[in-house]
């Protein structure tokens, strides 16, 4: 598939963006990933999937500018999920972690944004330049960098185009894990096995309860729960696998999760 690779490990799926020299991201690579995403959401045998950039100086660097400046008609199509296919995916329960391989700019580092766990190699950067091209980061850049640092931290990155190395990214709490390059896709597959051998309704759930109760108080989250407003909270608690999980455990033997 022109611009993106995607290979099925067991219950993980693996996207790499593979557009050189840069991974730019345009119309129709973010249509193609928007359908690898939407497969994914809608494969029930697919518990994790992976994001990561062809070879080792660009995760991705974005908005291909290129076709942006060819462009003639009216505003792009990006396809399903909003840009990168992940950005607006707001019904996706299933967990996303970025491998970030290399230089995260712009959409790209929206693209890493909009994922749930981060693995960076050492020596990446993360930057949002898109003011310094008359820009705006609206990719979920502006909306989701100051809910993921200290805001006077990411509006520097915002109105500046700041860039941040791994090392920082990871002191600031930006990303989960820094490793050495050779090391990347062997961390980010270790983490993808480890939420994929959970038991399935209990890591949507997860997902769910945080996504809806991001941004109020916690009282008014339980209050959200105990009135069913999460309906994959409810479905996981009155599941086959809420029994096993704890018979499993007494009996001495790991659980069978049969996501129902």
């Amino acid at each position: 598939m022109e611009g993106i690779r995607r290979e099925r490990r067991g219950q993980v799926l693996e996207v790499t963006i593979d557009r050189p020299k840069a991974n730019a991201i345009d119309a129709a690579t973010s249509r193609e990933l928007g359908r690898a995403f939407t497969e994914f959401r809608d494969d029930p045998g697919l518990a994790v999937a992976i994001v990561t950039g062809a070879g080792e100086r660009f995760f991705s660097a974005g908005w291909d500018l290129k076709a942006e400046a060819a462009q003639t008609g009216g505003p792009e199509d990006y396809g399903p999920g909003g840009f990168g296919g992940l950005t607006e995916m707001f019904d996706l329960q299933k967990p996303v972690i970025a491998a970030v391989n290399g230089w995260a700019a712009g959409g790209g580092l929206e693209i890493a944004l909009a994922c749930d766990l981060i693995v960076a190699a050492e020596g990446v950067r993360f930057a949002l330049p898109e003011v310094r091209r008359g820009l705006v980061p609206d990719a979920g850049g502006v909306l989701r960098l100051p809910e993921r640092l200290p805001r006077a931290l990411a509006m520097e990155m915002l109105l500046t185009g700041r860039e941040m190395d791994a090392a920082e990214a990871h002191e600031r709490g930006l990303v989960n894990r820094v490793v050495a390059p050779g090391e990347l896709m062997a961390e980010a597959r270790s983490l993808a096995e480890r939420i994929a051998s959970a038991a399935p309704l209990a890591v949507r759930a997860v997902k769910a309860i945080v996504a809806a109760t991001e941004g109020i108080p916690v009282r008014d989250g339980y209050e959200l729960l105990r009135q069913g407003g999460v309906p994959a909270y409810d479905r996981s608690n009155s599941s086959q696998d809420a029994t096993e999980g704890p018979r499993a455990f007494a009996e001495g033997r790991e659980p069978e999760w049969k996501g129902e």
